[in-house]
C-alpha cells in the first residue's frame, strides 16, 4: 500500500468512528498455500464435491485473435444443482470466462464481474468488454465472468419467437397483455426452470465458482442490477466477502411498483433536462422554449399512437417503440443527448422515422436479420423470480395517481406499463421472496456507489442500500447516466483502490463527472 493510500484509509477509519460507524477490517488476502475452497457449513457431500470441481479452460469458441500485446481470454463451464435444496439431482453447466492478470506477478486473486441486466452476459462482459478495467484491475487480477442463470449461454431462457417478440416490442394496443403473453410462452417453453432462476440461486452459483476457483473470499464488481447479486451473495455468505463494489444499486427493500414509480421518476428528469437543454440549440426540433420543450417531445412520442411513421424497410414507428429508443439513450446521460437530437430531427421535421427505430432496436436487441439477441426474456424471468408482483386493484390505481404527479410525461403514455416492469402478476412460478433491506451482519465492508442523476437506478436505492449493510461506505458521483464507473475518473480509482487492497474512500466522498 502506497504513503497517499495509508494516509486516505486512517482519514477514512477517523471519519467512520466519530460517526459512530463500525467499521470491521478488510480481511488480508491469505497466500496460495493457505488458500481453501470451504463449502457451506452442513453442505451436503454432492454438493461439497461441487466445490472442489476442477475447471477445465480452454480458447473460447469463436473468440476473435487478440491483438498485439493482449492477453487471451479462456472459457470453460462451472457444475452447480439446478435446485440447491437437492444437490444430488439434476445439475447444469454455467457458461464462465476468465482474462488472467496481466501482471502475473503482482496478481492479488480473482475478481467477478456482473454487467447487470438481468439477463446481460459476465462471460461477453470479459470476452470483449474487459478493456473497461484496463489498468490496476487488469493487472492485479484474473477478471472472470459468469452467465447466471436464463441468460448468454447458461441454461438460457427465450420464450418467444421473433413474430411474437415484434408484436411485444412494438404493440400501442392498450388491450395487449404482454404479461400474460409472455407467461403462458416461458410457461410452455420452460416450466421447470422457472422455478430455479432467482438471483438467491445465482448467489450460490457465485459461491461455488469461488470455491472452484481457489480463492478463499469473494471480490466482485457489480453493475446495475449486479448490485443486488453482490448483495445477496453478501447476505447468503456474509464472512465469504472480500471486497464488494456494487455500482448503480438495485435494492428491493420496497414493493416492485413502488420501486418502478421512483424510476419512472427519475427517468422524467432526466427527459426534462435533455429538452430543456435542447432548446438552448438552434438546431434542436423541439423549439427554444425551455419549459415547453418537454411537453413537445412527449406530446410527439405518444402522437405516434395514433399516427406510426413508416420506415424505408415498411415497418412502423410506434409510440411504443419511440419511448423505447428515447429513455434507452438518456439513460447513458447528457453524453448521448447529441444521439438523441439527431433521431428526433428528421422525424420531427420531415416524417422520418428511421434513426428513431434503430434507437429502439437498439434498445430492444432486434438485428438486421429480424431476430432478437436481447435478453429480455431473461429479465423477466429472473425479476419475477426474485420479486412477487400481486397488486390490488386499489393499490395499483394508488400508485399510477402518484405516477402521474412525479412522472407525468413519462408516465402517461402507459402508466401501467411504467410500474408493471415486467409484469409478473400471471407468471407460472410465484416466488417466496419479500422485500426486505439486506443487512450482512458478518460481512466485509461493502463499497457502494450511486450517482445523483441516475434515470435507471435513483440515488435513493444507493443510499438505501448503503444504510441497510450492516458494514458500507457510499461514494457518491455528481452527475447524470447510469452507473458511475464509466463515467468519473475519480470513482475509477476509488474502486481501484478498494478492490486492490482495500483502501475505502472516506465517508461523505463525493466524485465529479468526467
Amino acid at each position: 500500500m502506497t504513503l497517499r493510500r495509508s494516509r486516505r484509509a486512517l482519514l477514512t477509519v477517523a471519519l467512520l468512528l466519530a460517526a459512530g460507524c463500525t467499521v470491521p477490517s478488510q480481511p488480508p488476502r491469505p497466500d496460495r498455500a493457505d488458500r481453501e475452497t470451504t463449502a457451506p457449513d452442513g453442505a451436503a457431500p454432492e454438493l461439497k464435491a461441487l466445490y472442489g470441481q476442477r475447471l477445465d479452460w480452454a480458447e473460447c469458441p469463436d473468440q476473435p485473435d487478440p491483438a498485439d500485446g493482449d492477453p487471451a481470454v479462456e472459457c470453460t463451464t462451472l457444475k452447480v444443482p439446478l435446485d440447491y435444496a437437492d444437490p444430488g439431482g439434476r445439475t447444469i453447466k454455467v457458461a464462465v470466462a476468465r482474462l488472467r492478470a496481466t501482471r502475473a506477478g503482482e496478481r492479488v486473486g480473482t475478481l467477478v464481474l456482473n454487467p447487470g441486466g438481468p439477463g446481460n452476459s459476465g462471460v461477453d462482459q470479459v470476452r470483449s468488454g474487459w478493456k473497461a478495467y484496463r489498468g490496476a484491475l487488469s493487472d492485479h487480477f484474473d477478471l472472470v465472468g459468469f452467465d447466471p442463470r436464463g441468460a448468454g449461454r447458461t441454461t438460457p431462457v427465450h420464450c418467444l419467437d421473433d413474430r411474437t417478440r415484434d408484436e411485444w416490442t412494438s404493440s400501442d394496443d392498450p388491450g395487449y397483455d404482454r404479461g400474460r403473453v409472455l407467461a403462458d410462452a416461458c410457461q410452455a417453453k420452460h416450466a421447470a426452470l422457472l422455478p430455479h432462476l432467482g438471483t438467491r440461486d445465482s448467489a450460490r452459483d457465485m459461491d461455488v465458482l469461488r470455491g472452484a476457483l481457489g480463492e478463499p473470499r469473494l471480490d466482485f464488481l457489480g453493475s446495475s442490477y449486479g448490485t443486488y447479486l453482490g448483495a445477496l451473495y453478501a447476505e447468503e455468505f456474509p464472512t465469504r466477502t472480500g471486497h464488494l463494489a456494487l455500482d448503480g444499486s438495485v435494492e428491493r427493500s420496497l414493493d416492485p411498483v413502488r420501486l418502478n414509480g421512483e424510476t419512472a421518476a427519475a427517468a422524467e428528469t432526466a427527459l426534462r433536462a435533455f429538452a430543456a437543454d435542447c432548446a438552448t440549440r438552434p438546431e434542436c426540433p423541439l423549439g427554444q422554449d425551455r419549459a415547453a420543450a418537454p411537453g413537445r417531445l412527449a406530446d410527439f412520442l405518444d402522437g405516434l399512437r395514433d399516427h406510426p411513421l413508416p420506415t424505408e424497410d415498411g415497418r412502423l414507428l410506434t409510440a411504443t417503440l419511440a419511448w423505447t429508443g428515447a429513455l434507452d439513450v438518456l439513460y447513458n446521460g447528457s453524453r448521448s443527448w447529441g444521439r438523441l437530437r439527431q433521431a428526433l430531427e428528421p422525424a420531427l421535421d420531415h416524417g422520418d422515422a428511421g434513426e428513431l427505430l434503430r434507437l429502439a432496436d437498439g434498445a430492444n436487441g432486434h438485428e438486421e436479420d429480424g431476430g432478437y439477441s436481447a435478453p429480455a426474456d431473461a429479465f423477466a424471468a429472473i425479476t419475477c423470480a426474485d420479486a412477487l408482483m400481486a397488486p390490488t386493484e386499489e393499490e395499483l390505481r394508488a400508485a399510477r395517481a402518484e405516477l402521474a404527479v412525479r412522472a407525468p410525461l413519462v408516465g402517461r403514455h402507459d402508466d401501467r406499463a411504467a410500474l408493471l416492469e415486467p409484469d409478473c402478476r400471471r407468471w407460472p412460478f410465484r416466488t417466496a421472496e419479500r422485500p426486505a433491506r439486506i443487512r450482512a451482519e458478518d460481512s466485509a465492508t461493502i463499497l457502494v456507489i450511486g450517482s445523483t442523476g441516475d434515470p435507471v437506478t435513483p440515488y435513493v436505492w444507493a443510499q438505501r442500500m448503503a444504510a441497510g449493510f450492516a458494514h458500507a461506505v457510499l461514494l457518491t458521483r455528481d452527475g447524470d447516466g447510469h452507473t458511475a464507473y464509466d463515467k468519473s475518473g475519480c470513482v475509477r480509482e476509488a474502486v481501484a483502490d478498494f478492490l486492490v487492497d482495500g483502501t475505502l474512500p472516506a465517508a461523505g466522498t463525493h466524485c465529479p463527472s468526467d
